[in-house]
């Protein structure tokens, strides 16, 4: 298993274009996956850089509607002529607003899919061999403050909180992506029913949401119940946050960046 990362917040290649997004393509013995395809098209730019031919790719992951996850997919499918697209229903028909600043739409822009193309969720479920989509995630442990910023209009036209009901991970082969774990990642984990070895995705802990206090236990809670499984983040996790978490959880805990290759 390979995965690298073609767009996000940070670089480790000066090469490498960054953006406020989130893509990885996770390559296996059986499958390449995109997971998630950024704001726009800087991960198939930065891909052409690392000399990734992303024309091959087998499948793509949404892993919700927001459009720094969603935002590229319109790039991609006039590059790729066989991949899937999965993707929850409710994160194509949703229309999504932060209220992060002044109230603005991150909705995405979908481009046209054709049916055989389309791969709906709305339960978790087996893609194909090995990939297991995981959907509608219980909400048993705290979810990431940060979503207190996060709307959906709803058929009134009224701005309600978003309950993520909209979110996937996804699971192949012992590596859970989480996207951008708004659905938090105590619950993503709770909710895969399969041994995890690695963690891969954006956190949802923004810097100065959570208490230093409050990152602290919840660091160890994952150290005290997840002892062997590696945890790799950055987009919406802060540097703070980052910080925070690594003295409690060191080699345990590590950080991606445009550029990022781990085999």
């Amino acid at each position: 298993m390979k995965w690298t990362i073609l767009s996000d917040n940070r670089s480790c290649d000066s090469r490498l274009s960054t953006e406020h997004g989130l893509s990885i393509l996770l390559e296996t013995e059986r499958h390449k996956i995109l997971l998630d395809t950024g704001a726009s098209d800087v991960y198939i730019r930065n891909a052409e850089q690392l000399g990734i031919d992303l024309s091959d790719v087998d499948y793509v992951l949404i892993s919700h509607g927001h459009s720094d996850h969603a935002g590229g997919l319109r790039y991609f499918m006039k590059q790729n002529q066989k991949a899937q697209v999965i993707v929850s229903p409710d994160a194509m028909s949703g229309h999504f607003f932060s209220k992060r600043g002044n109230l603005h739409s991150i909705t995405t822009e979908w481009p046209e899919i054709d049916e055989d193309r389309l791969i709906l969720i709305d339960q978790t479920c087996e893609i194909a061999e090995g990939i297991h989509a995981i959907a509608h995630i219980p909400q048993i442990h705290s979810m990431p403050k940060g979503n207190q910023n996060l709307y959906v209009q709803d058929a009134n036209g009224d701005y309600i909180h978003d309950d993520f009901r909209h979110e996937l991970a996804l699971y192949v082969d012992g590596l859970l992506f989480t996207g951008c774990a708004h659905s938090g990642l105590e619950n993503i984990l709770a909710a895969c029913p399969w041994h995890v070895h690695t963690v891969v995705g954006g956190f949802h802990l923004l810097d100065g949401q959570e208490t230093d206090e409050e990152l602290a236990a919840l660091t160890q809670r994952l150290k005290t119940n997840y002892p062997e499984t590696r945890f790799y983040t950055s987009h919406c996790t802060g540097d703070n946050v980052f910080e925070v978490m690594k003295v409690v959880m060191g080699e345990q805990l590590q950080s991606f960046r445009c550029g990022t290759i781990i085999k």
